[in-house]
């Protein structure tokens, strides 16, 4: 039988109902870290941690409309830079 590959899927932006891993706000950010776990961030806590993030990311999906902080920090730190 031949192996066959199934390219991973999209990472999606947090759902209505999920919410901040910090305070339990409306999610808005979702981060994909290096070792498979996900965080669920609020706008004002993807913010605030997103100099932190962008260092420890892979990817970050941020739901329509949302201006996440780290996307300009990400042309110069972390993996997700790269």
């Amino acid at each position: 039988m031949t192996p066959t590959l199934t390219p991973p899927e999209a990472t999606a932006p947090p759902a209505a109902e999920e919410r901040c891993d910090r305070c339990n706000a409306a999610g808005k950010l979702r981060v994909v870290l290096a070792g498979g776990g996900e965080l669920v961030f609020c706008g004002h806590h993807a913010n605030k941690y997103a100099p932190e993030l962008v260092k420890i990311a892979v990817e970050a999906v941020a739901v329509p409309g949302f201006q996440w902080r780290g996307t300009d920090l990400t042309r110069n730190a972390g993996p997700l830079a790269e």
